[in-house]
């Protein structure tokens, strides 16, 4: 019976290393994938922002035809008329 008693020390230190091992797998696991995750963002991201350069790019392109194209009104309103009438006066 004293055999026992001694015996159960090793296993009692063997199970809190299987246990401490399988949270410290789990704890891999979630952090590995979120990391994953955040990759595969990034470089959505990423592409995303390339497109968003290629608008742009096309668009400038577009006023610049259009503004070659169209001579300015002498009738536009300019900036301050417009403040003007958003100031009410005393």
């Amino acid at each position: 019976m004293n055999e026992l008693a001694a015996n159960a020390g090793p296993v009692i230190s063997y199970g809190i290393f299987l246990l401490a091992l399988i949270v410290a797998l789990m704890l891999w696991f979630y952090v590995n994938r979120a990391s994953v995750r955040a990759n595969e963002q990034v470089a959505l991201l990423t592409s995303l922002l390339e497109e968003q350069k290629k608008q742009n790019a096309l668009l400038r392109r577009m006023i610049e035809a259009q503004n070659g194209a169209d001579e300015p009104s002498p009738e536009a309103p300019s900036e301050n008329d417009g403040l003007i009438r958003l100031i009410p006066e005393r």
